[in-house]
């Protein structure tokens, strides 16, 4: 092993645990909610190992509990979702040199922070490597695995989540990822946009659309103002549904 890749997989490795560390009270959470909503333990870890994406496992599992047709939860996970084909196509200029399978393994593992630190990696020039990648995601991964099982043995204990304000940790966490961005050329209209778009289709359609719509407002709003500067990517207007 060179010690490039000795420093890719430190530093993929030191950036998965920060992103672990601020995910783990979502983690716990969804696996005391999953249990709440009639999972059992290994359910909600399968759940997690499977689907692996934090708010639409969150509105999966309310849907479980309220005989919901299986459709109806598939669409409702796949609107929650549908801003993970717009990070992929984000990145796809980024990760073209990997292989088919290298591909397909560090897009199981794309996240928001996933894309985020990639984008983030792009922009100061360095090569994303297949490596970087995967230590990334599995960095984040395992520790959501774990935590999912940690939540659902002693997630009961937590009867008030909003009583300590783990309620609040998921919005400004994204909030967090949003100003990431902000340096990027015209961040701040495809960020209102996106935001009023979220808000209106909230009110008038409903969750979990309104994730969605927000998206594809930002994205009509960026297409239509002019560049400056660097080129706005598709990154740009996803992040502002969060």
């Amino acid at each position: 092993m060179t010690p490039a890749t000795k420093d890719e997989i430190r530093d993929a490795f030191r950036r998965g645990s920060a992103v672990a560390i601020a995910a783990a009270p979502f983690a716990v959470l969804f696996g005391a909610v999953a249990i709440d909503n009639g999972l059992t333990i290994a359910e909600a870890a399968l759940m997690s190992a499977t689907l692996y994406a934090g708010a639409s496992q969150l509105v999966g599992v309310e849907l479980f509990d309220h005989n919901v047709a299986p459709w109806l939860v598939v669409l409702s996970i796949f609107a929650v979702n549908f801003r993970h084909v717009l990070y992929s196509a984000a990145i796809a200029a980024h990760i073209r040199h990997l292989t088919f399978w290298q591909k397909a393994t560090s897009l199981f593992f794309l996240t928001d922070p996933q894309f985020a630190e990639t984008e983030r990696r792009a922009d100061a020039g360095i090569r994303v490597s297949y490596i970087w990648s995967l230590v990334l995601g599995l960095s984040v991964y395992v520790p959501w695995l774990c935590l999912t099982i940690v939540g659902g043995l002693l997630g009961n204990l937590i009867s008030d989540p909003k009583a300590i304000g783990i309620d609040v940790l998921l919005p400004i966490y994204f909030m967090g990822l949003v100003l990431g961005f902000r340096s990027r050329a015209n961040w701040l209209p495809v960020v209102l946009a996106s935001s009023a778009g979220s808000i209106l289709a909230l009110h008038f359609v409903g969750s979990p659309w309104h994730v969605s719509l927000g998206a594809l407002a930002g994205i009509l709003v960026a297409a239509l103002m002019p560049l400056d500067g660097d080129e706005a990517t598709v990154g740009d207007v996803v992040e502002g549904e969060a």
